[in-house]
C-alpha cells in the first residue's frame, strides 16, 4: 500500500513539494545569552493566555518574578524572531515567537534560535496537530498548566516545507491574519472606552441636573426617579420547588437564567435557554416574560442586565432574576438598559454591598435606586446612540471571533 504523501490539505498552488519530517533540536539553536536589564534591553514577560510577548506585563502564570536586586541580576536575552518556550506551561500558547523587540526574561524560559523562517516555525509549534501531540506528552492534570521537560519537547517530530519561498508565504499570510485579528480586538475595546467616557459625560454626576455633553435642543433640567416609583418589578419567590431535573433540552416555554444574558449585547441568548414545562410556566404569572422586559441578576454575579428581544415563545424566570417593565409610559426602556449597564448602577450595586455580608441584591434593596432621566426625546435620542455604539463593538467583536477561528482552522489544515 503507498504511503500517504506529507502535504498539508490546504496550500497555496504553486508548491507540491512534500513537507519534511524533523527533530526540534535539528532546527532549534538554544540561546544562552544573559544580559542586565536596562532601556536597551527591558524585561518581557510571556502573557499565557494569548500566547504574546507584552513588555508592560509584570507577571508570568499570574506569579510576579520580579527580583529585589533586578538592576544587577542577569536575565536571559532573547532576539526578535527566537521562539520562547516555558516548560512548565506548555499547552494552549505557552510557546511563541518574539516580535516585538530585543529584551530580557525570567530564567523559567527557554529562548532557541531557528534555522527556519521563523514566523512560519511559529505557526508549526501553534498548529492544532502539534499542540495536540504536546498534549499527549505533558505531564500535570490541569489543562493550562502542563509540564514538558525541554529535552522532551526538542525531541518532537514536526512536519516543515522544504521550501523558504512557501515558509515566507505562510508565515506572510498569518502575519497578516494576526494584523485582522488585533485590528478588530483594538477596535472593540477602543469603542468600550469610548462609551464608558461619554456615558460619564451625557448623564448628569454626582446630583446635578445637566449632563456635561448632550445633543442640541435640549436644555431641560434632568428629574431624579426611584425604580421602584415606575417599574413593575417581579422575581421568583425562591425555587417554588423547581428542580434542576425540570430543566428541559426542548419545550414550548423558556426557562431564562443568568447564563443567558449576552453581556457584549445585553440580550438574552435565547439559544442558550432551557425550558420547563406549562404547569410550571402557568404556576407563577408574575413572572412571565414579555418582550421587551428589562431582566437583572440579583444573586451570583449580580447586576448583571439585559433586554428580552426576538422572543417566539413564552418564558419565565429561574429564582435568581428580576424582571423590570415600566408602568409610567414616559420611561424608554433602552434609555433604562443603558442606564443599568452604566457606571450608575454599577456604583448603587457596589454601594450595597458595602460593610454588609450579603451576597445578592434584596427587592427592598433594588427598587431605591435613584437615576437621572431626561424628556422621553431626548431618552430616545440617548439611547439611540448608545445603541449604536453597542452595535459597532458586537460587529468588531464578531469579526474578531470569525478571524480567530478562521485562523484556528488554517492551523489544522495548512500544516502536516
Amino acid at each position: 500500500m503507498e504511503e500517504k504523501r506529507k502535504v498539508p490539505k490546504i496550500r497555496f498552488p504553486e508548491y507540491t513539494d512534500e513537507w519534511e519530517q524533523c527533530k526540534l533540536d535539528n532546527i532549534l539553536t538554544e540561546r544562552h545569552v544573559l544580559s542586565k536589564i536596562s532601556d536597551e534591553y527591558p524585561r518581557l514577560s510571556f502573557t499565557i493566555e494569548e500566547g504574546v510577548i507584552d513588555p508592560e506585563d509584570r507577571k508570568t502564570n499570574k506569579r510576579d518574578f520580579l527580583m529585589k536586586d533586578e538592576a544587577n541580576k542577569k536575565f536571559l536575552l532573547t532576539e526578535i524572531g527566537d521562539i520562547i518556550y516555558n516548560p512548565a506551561n506548555v499547552v494552549f500558547g505557552a510557546i511563541h515567537r518574539n516580535s516585538y523587540r530585543k529584551g530580557c526574561l525570567s530564567p523559567i524560559y527557554r529562548i532557541f534560535e531557528t534555522n527556519q523562517e521563523s514566523r512560519f516555525l511559529e505557526c508549526v509549534v501553534r498548529s492544532e496537530t502539534f499542540i495536540s501531540k504536546l498534549a499527549q506528552k505533558t505531564e500535570g492534570s490541569v489543562v493550562k498548566l502542563k509540564t514538558l521537560k525541554p529535552e522532551a519537547f526538542l525531541g518532537m517530530n514536526v512536519y516543515v516545507s522544504s521550501s523558504l519561498g512557501e515558509q515566507k508565504e505562510i508565515a506572510a499570510f498569518f502575519e497578516k491574519l494576526d494584523n485582522l485579528i488585533t485590528l478588530y480586538q483594538r477596535r472593540c475595546e477602543y469603542i468600550k472606552i469610548y462609551k464608558k467616557y461619554l456615558i460619564q459625560k451625557m448623564f448628569p454626576q454626582n446630583g446635578k441636573k445637566m449632563p456635561e455633553i448632550r445633543f442640541p435642543g435640549f436644555t431641560d433640567g434632568w428629574e431624579q426617579r426611584k425604580l421602584g416609583d415606575q417599574m413593575y418589578i417581579k422575581s421568583r419567590i425562591g425555587w417554588q420547588a423547581l428542580t434542576r431535573n425540570e430543566y428541559l433540552e426542548t419545550g414550548d416555554y423558556y426557562l431564562i437564567t443568568g447564563t443567558d444574558i449576552d453581556e457584549g449585547s445585553h440580550t438574552v441568548d435565547l439559544k442558550r435557554c432551557y425550558y420547563v414545562s406549562k404547569e410550571r410556566y402557568e404556576m407563577d404569572d408574575k413572572i412571565q416574560v414579555r418582550e421587551g422586559d428589562i431582566i437583572v441578576t440579583k444573586d451570583g454575579t449580580i447586576g448583571k442586565v439585559a433586554m428580552v428581544t426576538g422572543l417566539d415563545k413564552p418564558a419565565t424566570l429561574n429564582s435568581h432574576l428580576f424582571v423590570l417593565r415600566d408602568l409610567s409610559g414616559n420611561l424608554d426602556n433602552r434609555y433604562l438598559l443603558q442606564m443599568l449597564n452604566s457606571h450608575i448602577f454599577d456604583t448603587f450595586v457596589n454601594s450595597t454591598r458595602t460593610g454588609s455580608t450579603l451576597t445578592g441584591l434584596p427587592q427592598k434593596t433594588f427598587v431605591e435606586f435613584q437615576f437621572p432621566v431626561p424628556r422621553y426625546e431626548e431618552q430616545k435620542q440617548i439611547s439611540g446612540f448608545f445603541d449604536n455604539l453597542d452595535n459597532l463593538i458586537t460587529l468588531h467583536q464578531r469579526q474578531y471571533e470569525k478571524y480567530k477561528k478562521l485562523k484556528a482552522g488554517l492551523l489544522q489544515n495548512m500544516f502536516v
